[in-house]
């Protein structure tokens, strides 16, 4: 993978060998939901409404892959295992990514993508400025630098949520199909196990369901401003982080991986 655009997160850097099967799976889990979703991403270089979306897509794309990078790298070196970020990446099955399922739904509409970056970048934004508050050395880099480039996800959606939402008749009915589609997948960003909860207490991660009432408050803001309707409660989808993903991730996974099928071990 290339994208080293983060110099204080360097997936690189030397760091003291500490095994911790617990803070790797954490690592892992959240390298998956940038990897998949900067792929997904990737899916509108393009094909965008203009250029200039085009290009912010793909450099929206390009930091959550420098993000993927870092995290990936970690959990190889947490997990005793030596594996390598490319290791990661590429050399495992569908369900042993632990990815969620919002950041692997089809692109659809694009304002589903819209809706589906709203939820996600309000959530990448609080995610990463905990993280810089926590122990792990790797970990607290990432989030200190990427909550900078999270910010800026979370206004370029915002931005975009407002005006579809006030825009047409046709573009407020796209956006909120968009929304009505991807909210049940939310839920499944604030799960928190009990491995969690004791990395959380110990100050070395960050439990996502305390990020949830921050997140919910500040999508609310947004939503009201755009004249979009919240969707109610529904049954809420789940079960990426257990590796049961939706028929979406083999195929994106397959076209990520066709160069490094064709030319193993190959660099470019």
């Amino acid at each position: 993978m290339t994208a080293d655009r983060n110099p204080t997160a360097n997936p690189t850097a030397t760091v003291a060998p500490t095994r911790d099967p617990d803070l790797a799976g954490y690592a892992l889990a959240l390298g998956d939901d940038a990897l998949v979703l900067s792929q997904r991403l990737c899916g509108w270089v393009t094909r965008a409404p203009t250029i200039e979306e085009d290009l912010a897509l793909a450099n929206i794309a390009l930091d959550l892959l420098g993000h993927a990078r870092t995290l990936l790298t970690r959990s190889g070196q947490l997990d005793g295992t030596g594996r390598s970020e490319d290791d990661l990446a590429y050399g495992r099955s569908v369900r042993a990514f632990r990815n969620c399922l919002l950041v692997e739904l089809p692109n659809g509409d694009f304002g589903q993508t819209v809706a589906r970056q709203l939820l996600w970048a309000h959530y990448s934004t609080l995610l990463h400025r905990a993280l810089a508050e926590t122990s792990d050395e790797v970990l607290a880099g990432l989030g200190a630098h990427a909550a900078l480039e999270s910010e800026y996800h979370r206004m370029h959606a915002d931005q975009w949520t407002v005006r579809l939402g006030r825009g047409t008749a046709e573009s407020r009915r796209r956006m909120q199909a968009g929304l009505d589609l991807v909210w049940p997948y939310a839920a499944e960003l604030f799960e928190t196990d009990d491995r969690v909860r004791r990395l959380d207490a110990a100050g070395s991660a960050v439990a996502p369901e305390r990020l949830r009432s921050d997140w919910a408050l500040g999508v609310a803001e947004v939503l009201d401003r755009a004249r979009l309707t919240p969707p109610g409660p529904d049954r809420p989808a789940t079960g990426g982080r257990s590796g049961r993903h939706t028929e979406a991730l083999e195929p994106l996974l397959a076209e990520f991986r066709s160069v490094r099928l064709q030319y193993p071990g190959g660099n470019w």
